[in-house]
């Protein structure tokens, strides 16, 4: 079977800027941390373009990740397309004289605390004359009053006026500290005809929506089920890492905090839909399709 063409128009961008990172870094580790993504994320993202490309690009070296004879021949012309990328960036941006001002982005209390920070870095540095304001806030901004002018959301908006982008799935699940499950009786974590009952929930105090959810998967509870209930996902977190009990976290944040361990309940929870939302102003001005853009390149790769 010949190997399949690779053909750098259809190719994803990310996979040669990941590509770049770990050349220049010579790990994974080392890459990720530069690109902001997870090891596992830029792992498959390198797979990929080997499967695109038809070679093993790296083969692992004592040090680290050492280039193979057909990821050598892949580096000038990778570095060609880096370097054209930027230069076409920098010609817009001279052109357009209306990347200035202020972009007023909302997020829940998570994405806004976890998920933001790094990418505004990045945007900062691409686009150092626009301004950000940012309403970390679990209640729905209302776009078309103008209360933002970009939102992240958990959910699609209903709203037919706004323009929307779903842009990933973040699995979800239950984890606590190894401390609180260190901390548990021998007999409350034998087999129980509930295992639920074996651990303390953290939820939400006003918000119904954990109820909802659990009662989506089947599992019939009542705000008396968590025995401390905060309507911060914040709070939560802190509380969850602190030992408190059983809380909810998108895999992927869970998964980089050193002591938090998988807790399973026998049953599915649905992922997490991640939208990107603004109002139709979006196509006629510039400065908010520069963010929105930006936004939406980081968001699909954090995972």
């Amino acid at each position: 079977m010949s190997k399949p063409e690779f053909d750098p128009q259809l190719s994803d961008w990310n996979l040669i800027r990941s590509f770049i990172a770990v050349v220049e870094q010579g790990s994974l580790t080392r890459a990720a941390d530069v690109l902001g993504l997870s090891q596992p994320t830029l792992s498959r993202q390198i797979n990929e373009l080997e499967q695109n490309t038809g070679n093993a690009l790296f083969e692992r070296a004592a040090r680290g990740l050492k280039l193979t004879e057909a990821g050598e021949r892949l580096v000038e012309p990778a570095r060609f397309m880096m370097s054209a990328a930027r230069s076409l960036g920098l010609a817009i941006v001279k052109q357009d004289q209306t990347l200035q001002g202020t972009v007023r982005i909302t997020a829940s209390e998570m994405v806004s605390a976890h998920v933001l920070p790094r990418i505004l870095v990045k945007l900062a540095r691409q686009y150092p004359d626009i301004e950000i304001e940012l309403v970390a806030s679990n209640q729905l901004s209302n776009l078309l009053e103008r209360e933002a002018d970009i939102a992240i959301r958990m959910l699609r908006p209903t709203q037919t006026a706004l323009i929307a982008r779903h842009l990933a799935d973040w699995g979800i699940g239950f984890y606590a500290h190894r401390n609180y499950l260190k901390g548990l009786a021998k007999d409350e974590l034998a087999p129980a005809s509930n295992p639920m009952t074996m651990y303390r929930w953290l939820g939400l105090d006003q918000s119904d929506r954990f109820i909802q959810g659990f009662r989506e998967a089947g599992i019939q509870v009542d705000k008396h089920f968590f025995g401390f209930r905060c309507d911060s996902h914040l709070v939560n977190w802190e509380a969850m890492k602190a030992g408190l009990g059983v809380g909810v976290a998108p895999h992927w944040l869970a998964q980089k905090e050193d002591g938090l361990e998988p807790i399973s309940i026998g049953a599915d929870i649905p992922a997490l839909p991640v939208w990107l939302t603004s109002h139709r102003e979006l196509k006629n001005n510039s400065r908010i399709r520069a963010v929105f853009d930006f936004l939406a390149l980081e968001l699909q790769a954090l995972t």
